[in-house]
C-alpha cells in the first residue's frame, strides 16, 4: 500500500497496516490523534511530518528517511524493533526507548530522555542534545555523534564510541564494559563507579573524574583541568600531558609526565604513580 501527498490528524490513523510506504504526508491537526502508526510492521516513511504524540509504537521494520517530528511528537518510537532513521529530525521527549536494532545515520536529535533501555542501537553521523541521553542502554556502538547534554550514558552496557565529541556532565555513571576512542569528552564527574571503562586517544576534560571505578583504563590520552582524579579507582593509565592533581587510587598504575599535585591521605590508597617526561617527548613526535 502506498500513501502520498495526505494530512491525517485522527485517532489511530494508520493502525495495523502491513507493507506500506508514505510519502510526503503530514501527522497534524486538530483532531490531535495519537498513536497514527501502532501496531505496523515494515512501514517506509519519506519525506513526512510528525506532529501527533506517539506515532510509531509496537511496530516491526520502520525506516524513515528525511522526516521530521517535532517537540509536539512526543514518545514517538517506543517497543520497536528493526529501525532505520536517515536524515531524520527527532525533537521530540523521549523519542526512542524499549526499541531493538535501531540504525540512525545523519540524524538529528534533540531530546531528552532518549534512547532508554534499547537494545542494538547503531549511531552515525548524528548531532544529539538531551538529559539523561540512552540511559540504561546496551550493545550500542556510536561513531562520529557531536553530543551536547547531562547525565549521558548512565547505566549502559557494552559500548563502543569513536570519533566523537561529548559536551556532558556526570557520564558514564554506572557503566560496564565501555570503549571510547579518538573521543573529545568534556565535563564534570565522568565516569563514577563505572567498570571495565576504556579511553583511548581520548582528551578528557573538567574536574573529578573517574572515581570509584573498577578496572578503569586510559591508553595515550590528555586530561585537561582534571583535578581530584581517580579517588578510591582501580586504574591503568598512560596520560600524554601533564595532569593537575590525583588524590587517592585505590590501584593499580597511573604514568604520566607530570602531575601538578599527588593526594594520599586515605591508607587504602596504593596505586603507584609514575612520573616519566619521556611520555610528553613521545607524544609529540
Amino acid at each position: 500500500m502506498k500513501i502520498e501527498n495526505k494530512t491525517m490528524d485522527e485517532e489511530r490513523a494508520l493502525y495495523g497496516l502491513e507493507r506500506v510506504e508514505i510519502d510526503n504526508c503530514r501527522f497534524a491537526g486538530e483532531a490531535d490523534g495519537e498513536s497514527a502508526l501502532k501496531e505496523c510492521g515494515a512501514v517506509e516513511a519519506r519525506n513526512c511530518f510528525f506532529d501527533l504524540r506517539y506515532p510509531l509504537w509496537h511496530d516491526n521494520s520502520v525506516a524513515l528517511e528525511n522526516c521530521e517530528m517535532t517537540a509536539n511528537c512526543r514518545a514517538a518510537l517506543w517497543y520497536t524493533k528493526n529501525i532505520t532513521a536517515v536524515k531524520t529530525k527527532m525533537h521530540g521527549i523521549k523519542a526512542l526507548r524499549e526499541c531493538d536494532n535501531a540504525v540512525i545515520k545523519e540524524c538529528d536529535i534533540v531530546s531528552p530522555e532518549f534512547g532508554w533501555f534499547t537494545d542494538g542501537v547503531r549511531m552515525t553521523d548524528s548531532t544529539a542534545v538531551g538529559e539523561y541521553f540512552m540511559m540504561r542502554a546496551k550493545n550500542i556502538a556510536v561513531r562520529r555523534l557531536d553530543f551536547k547534554g547531562k547525565y549521558s550514558f548512565q547505566y549502559v552496557e557494552g559500548v563502543i564510541i569513536t570519533d566523537s565529541k561529548l559536551d556532558t556532565k556526570d557520564a558514564f555513571w554506572h557503566s560496564k564494559n565501555v570503549a571510547v576512542e579518538n573521543c573529545v569528552v568534556i565535563g564534570e564527574y565522568l565516569g563514577w563507579y563505572s567498570k571495565n571503562l576504556t579511553f583511548k586517544n581520548c582528551t578528557i576534560i573538567g574536574t573529578q573524574p573517574l572515581c570509584y571505578c573498577k578496572n578503569l583504563r586510559l591508553i595515550d590520552c590528555v586530561m585537561q583541568k582534571t583535578d581530584l582524579s581517580f579517588e578510591r579507582s582501580e586504574v591503568y593509565a598512560t596520560l600524554r600531558e601533564s595532569i593537575d592533581s590525583i588524590k587517592n587510587p585505590y590501584k593499580g598504575i597511573v604514568k604520566a609526565p607530570a602531575v601538578g599535585e599527588i593526594i594520599r591521605d586515605d591508607k587504602n590508597a596504593k596505586a603507584r604513580i609514575i612520573i616519566d617526561p619521556v611520555l610528553k617527548r613521545e607524544a609529540a613526535v
